[in-house]
């Protein structure tokens, strides 16, 4: 399985499965990263968290955690 959290800085992925259960995944589909959506890995911290993204032609950071539990291609 690879996740958002193992993407490559520049790299531009689709979302394939969100993972989790109930506020955490309602939290994540809320930021509008739902199933088909194209995100673009704009940076990740220093420490590896947040990852900054663009998605849906806004920029938004998200947490490791949080990444994990978006499944992409």
């Amino acid at each position: 399985m690879y996740t958002l959290r193992d993407a490559k800085v520049g790299q531009t992925v689709k979302v394939v499965k969100l993972h989790g259960e109930g506020a955490i995944k309602r939290r994540i589909m809320d930021m509008g990263i739902t199933k088909g959506i194209d995100i673009y890995v704009r940076r990740v911290a220093p420490l590896g968290d947040p990852v900054e993204i663009t998605v849906r032609g806004y920029e938004l950071s998200i947490r490791k955690a949080d990444a994990e539990m978006v499944e992409v291609e």
